[in-house]
């Protein structure tokens, strides 16, 4: 209860007092019946009606506040398995570059996301909701202020209807009455105005609400599938590296094994494709491809991702050929044609390019 002194009156005071103390007896007349209750049920309705509106938008934000929390949730288990990525990375891994971009597009997208749901979605409904208690405090007072026109009403009557009637106060009671009504009437009209249409505006509200969620969420999982495309790409160049330095150094402990067995191992480039030529030759017409200079022999399967590319199952035996223009020729790359097929057809119209690493000679 205020205090006299802080801008209250002793006589305000007294006035709320009693208004307390009016109104509670008139309740309890009406509870005992008493005394008749003035009841509006178009207006109880839409009473119902905004209490329904009004838990459901409050559960509703705080759904969307849940849901942004498992976003930022989310997010941040993102990061961290973003930066284990980072720190485990080498930096001659394929990608190290393109990784480190990787990791700071996911992070911002992570970012963007949060912010336009906060932006979009959860103010538009924090927006919303705020002209709730205004509305609610102004039915209770509403409330309050027929239980007054009510006390107003039969005290009225009260003094009417007595033996002794009193003049003045009647008319004190009837300028009582008129005040009490004016009053009700005035907050029940604007209600009656206002209720309604709060009720019809919360379509509008949830469709805005829920169009501004989906659209950020379907671009969100669309540019974060693009970049989990482009992980898994470099996921997939990675694994080649691994493999081609695997074929590379078991190609190299090939060949030393192969250098220890003899000298004759140790004879000069020039005298291999004789060597070569004799064995080619072996089950064969003896006809050579033009540009002959040795024989190889598959030691990993190789898939062809070009046209111009030679597909290896381990175990192949290859001729190699000469490049037509030496500049062609990039390191780590030969041209050659398997021995299979030059016995079979006897052209070269087969020959094609392939890793050194994944042969050896023999």
């Amino acid at each position: 209860m205020a205090e006299i002194g802080k801008g209250v009156t002793a006589g305000k005071l007294a006035i709320n007092v009693q208004k307390r103390l009016t109104r509670a007896q008139e309740k309890v007349l009406q509870k005992l019946g008493k005394a008749d209750e003035t009841r509006d049920v178009v207006f109880e309705e839409m009473v119902a009606n905004f209490n329904k509106q009004m838990g459901e938008g409050t559960k509703l934000q705080k759904d969307l506040k849940a849901y942004l929390a498992a976003v930022k949730t989310m997010h941040d288990a993102s990061r961290r398995l973003q930066d284990c990525l980072a720190d485990m990375y080498e930096p001659d891994w394929f990608g190290k570059e393109e990784m480190d971009a990787l990791a700071e597009d996911t992070d911002t997208m992570w970012l963007d996301y949060h912010q336009s749901i906060t932006d979009k979605s959860l103010q538009n409904m924090d927006m919303y909701l705020s002209q709730f208690p205004d509305i609610k405090a102004r039915i209770a007072k509403r409330d309050r202020k027929l239980v007054d026109f009510d006390s107003a009403r039969h005290h009225f009557t009260s003094l009417q209807k007595g033996k002794k009637k009193d003049e003045a106060k009647i008319a004190k009671a009837e300028e009582d009455l008129g005040r009490a009504q004016k009053i009700f009437e005035e907050l029940n009209v604007e209600l009656q105005d206002e209720l309604p249409a709060l009720w019809d505006r919360r379509v509008g509200v949830y469709v805005n609400t829920f169009q501004s969620l989906a659209g950020h969420r379907e671009k969100f999982h669309k540019e974060m599938s693009k970049l989990s495309e482009n992980l898994n790409d470099i996921m997939t160049k990675l694994e080649e590296q691994r493999q081609i330095k695997k074929g590379a150094t078991a190609a190299s402990k090939t060949e030393d094994c192969a250098k220890s067995e003899g000298a004759n191992h140790s004879e000069s480039a020039s005298s291999a494709p004789k060597l070569v030529q004799s064995a080619v030759t072996n089950g064969s017409d003896g006809e050579l491809p033009p540009g002959f200079l040795y024989k190889v022999k598959a030691v990993h399967d190789y898939a062809a991702t070009d046209g111009d590319e030679l597909e290896l199952k381990m175990g192949d035996l290859v001729l190699v050929l000469a490049f037509d223009n030496p500049d062609e020729q990039d390191d780590g790359w030969l041209m050659g044609l398997k021995e299979s097929h030059w016995f079979q057809k006897k052209d070269i119209s087969a020959k094609g390019v392939f890793p050194e690493n994944f042969t050896q000679r023999v």
